[in-house]
């Protein structure tokens, strides 16, 4: 009885890493291969080693895209997270509104981005409702083409992707808040802790792992975004919103075809997500430590 054990468990076990095997590890496998090759469409192309990694080193379109896709990333952590963080504290410490606050804030993170994007599009036009606004308010020098001017259109995006989300991060903080310890909340306003010193000292410290947790999702968001950017600027203006996504989608259905340019692109891509969220994650699990 003991002996069989390991092969019921083994037997539990098969379904899950055949199906993890089929649909996380071949699909990768298959695009490893494939940016070894020149693969193009009608195309299946011959193995050419590490040279589309060579290029790839060397192509300042990548490069671009990898810089405005990291500054990007970068923004929207820190400020979605800002966000949901004071939407979780302020439902918080109002219990009457917090059950409908919960719900409401998700609203925007249940949408399609494709459709928050179209309604975006039309809010940001340059005779959309954020430029009436502004003018009807004696702000006419602020309006702006959001959308059409290289110094705005990434951040404009930015906004959006944060107005989305930023529900989704207030969730995550909300439920850490409802784990904090009553009495020792309590304990800390009968010692005078209150206002911003009583969060400095004791939530931010307790919402360690809910900021792990928020801040590495809205990591990994953020640097994969792709259908934002395609339907509201389709890259541009001049490409000042061409990511890394938009990059290989444009290598590959882009009319140069090239299934091999765009899968090298690709594993760029995963290593950097992989190397930026496991820093981030690394970082983060060790303040939970020290705290």
């Amino acid at each position: 009885m003991i002996h069989r054990k390991p092969l019921i468990a083994v037997a539990f076990m098969a379904p899950a890493v055949a199906m993890y095997l089929a649909i996380i590890v071949y699909p990768l496998a298959q695009g490893l291969v494939l940016s070894g090759t020149d693969s193009k469409i009608g195309n299946p192309g011959a193995f050419v080693g590490v040279s589309n990694y060579v290029a790839l080193a060397s192509d300042s379109d990548v490069m671009r895209a990898l810089g405005i896709t990291v500054a990007y990333a970068v923004v929207v952590v820190i400020v979605q997270n800002a966000v949901g963080l004071s939407l979780a504290r302020a439902l918080y410490i109002r219990p009457r509104v917090r059950q409908l606050g919960s719900t409401l804030i998700l609203v925007p993170t249940l949408m399609s981005a494709v459709m928050a994007a179209f309604v975006w599009n039309s809010l940001l036009a340059p005779d959309g409702a954020i430029n009436s606004l502004l003018e009807s308010l004696g702000l006419s020098s602020l309006a702006h083409v959001w959308l059409g001017d290289p110094s705005t259109a990434l951040w404009a995006i930015a906004l959006v992707n944060i107005w989305m989300f930023s529900g989704y991060s207030a969730a995550i903080f909300l439920a850490g808040y409802m784990n904090m310890s009553s009495e020792l909340l309590d304990a800390s306003s009968v010692d005078g802790a209150a206002g911003w010193r009583r969060f400095v000292s004791i939530e931010w410290p307790l919402l360690a792992p809910a900021t792990t947790v928020a801040v590495t999702l809205s990591l990994i968001g953020s640097l994969k975004v792709f259908e934002l950017p395609f339907v509201m600027t389709n890259g541009g203006p001049a490409g000042s919103t061409t990511t890394l996504t938009m990059l290989i989608f444009a290598k590959i259905f882009g009319g140069q075809g090239s299934f091999a340019y765009g899968a090298t692109i690709a594993v760029l891509l995963l290593v950097v997500v992989v190397l930026f969220a496991g820093v981030t994650q690394s970082l983060l699990r060790r303040r939970e430590e020290r705290i």
